[in-house]
């Protein structure tokens, strides 16, 4: 079945929502694709496609790497999936390992961990622990609609602040004014720092490829709020969509630092695993005129390929025009007098939590 037969009929369903199709993961053995069987107008039939929440009880929360190109060794999610349903997000694939589709599934079902703080809780005050600064925001947004009613990502950093452990936030929303009770004293003992991303400026192509994410100007405010608050803020542009957005580099570090971002970043678009055929075809049905442009640059980036997950080069790429994205960048960072970095963050005020015991005290 050819491509333009199966995305009409999802259209209608897919109203609000980032990815075109719903494709299986790349663990199934079998493939499923809707077809439309003359019965039915597909642009009328069907309800609109709804977000379902899933609550899950892992048994430990903090995640650890070794990657060398990453600045920080641990992360929390409170949550797996995202609804803002940025269509460019690689953290897409994961919802395979749930026998889900990084499609439209990983935008709609979503799982929430309320016992997130508590596992945390336990985790930092073994003797053991040695503190670094964990990472919030890392594979999914901690601050996606969902946070509004569950709130773990607030009970995450009550746990945190208690401990006085420090950490950053990644984040597309200007829901995490919210916590500016709990950000802002935090702050103060350079604990937290916040990195708001910020894609475009452009309200159109915001809302076409991360549909239910704050809009810029709001992330803009946010940004401005925070740093009113006392709060290291940084921007981060990412990612730099080759022929798409990159043209806005400047002009968005611009913004930001007029706010009061003290630093910016960048990262290069990375499409691994489904995550390429999902933009590709996002591409094709919505800037088609200039489809073929981006993909040409966003290979010329990667060795030719769409993507290529070498440590060292998977964030910014590599030949000629990836090295003129960094180079704009960096002159950008001079001008605007861009300095600190997000993980300069205190970890001698840590004060371990008193482990958890159903033993009684003798006394």
């Amino acid at each position: 079945m050819q491509n333009d037969q199966v995305i009409p009929f999802v259209k209608n369903l897919r109203r609000g929502r980032g990815s075109t199709v719903n494709p299986d993961g790349r663990f199934e053995s079998s493939r499923r694709d809707p077809i439309f069987d003359g019965w039915t107008d597909p642009e009328t039939s069907g309800q609109p496609l709804r977000t379902t929440v899933t609550i899950e009880n892992p048994k430990s929360i903090i995640s650890r790497n070794t990657s060398p190109d990453l600045p920080f060794d641990r992360s929390v999610n409170a949550y797996r999936g995202c609804e803002h349903g940025c269509i460019y997000c690689f953290a897409r694939p994961t919802h395979s390992y749930m026998n889900l589709s990084p499609g439209l599934d990983f935008e709609s079902r979503l799982f929430a961990k309320p016992n997130a703080a508590e596992l945390l809780a336990k985790e930092i005050s073994r003797p053991s622990y040695k503190c670094r600064p964990i990472a919030l925001g890392t594979n999914t947004d901690p601050y996606q609609p969902i946070e509004r009613e569950y709130a773990i990502t607030r009970e995450i950093i009550q746990v945190l602040s208690d401990a006085k452990h420090p950490f950053t936030i990644t984040t597309k929303s200007d829901l995490v004014l919210r916590d500016l009770d709990l950000l802002t004293p935090l702050a103060r003992e350079n604990l937290v720092s916040v990195g708001m991303s910020v894609t475009t400026l452009d309200r159109r192509l915001a809302r076409a490829m991360e549909p239910r994410a704050s809009t810029p100007g709001k992330r803009l405010s946010a940004i401005q709020e925070l740093a009113r608050a006392g709060i290291p803020t940084l921007v981060q542009i990412a990612p730099i969509i080759p022929g798409l957005n990159d043209p806005e580099l400047e002009h968005i570090m611009e913004e930001a630092r007029q706010r009061g971002a003290v630093s910016a970043l960048y990262l290069l678009l990375r499409l691994p695993h489904e995550v390429s055929a999902l933009f590709q075809q996002w591409l094709q049905e919505t800037y088609p005129d200039r489809a073929s442009r981006v993909m040409k640059l966003v290979r010329s980036t990667r060795g030719g390929k769409d993507y290529d997950a070498e440590f060292g080069t998977r964030m910014i790429g590599k030949g000629p025009y990836a090295a003129l994205i960094n180079h704009r960048f960096n002159l950008a960072c001079r001008h605007l007098g861009f300095s600190r970095r997000k993980y300069d963050l205190a970890t001698d005020l840590f004060q371990r939590p008193a482990a958890a015991t159903k033993q009684m005290s003798l006394f």
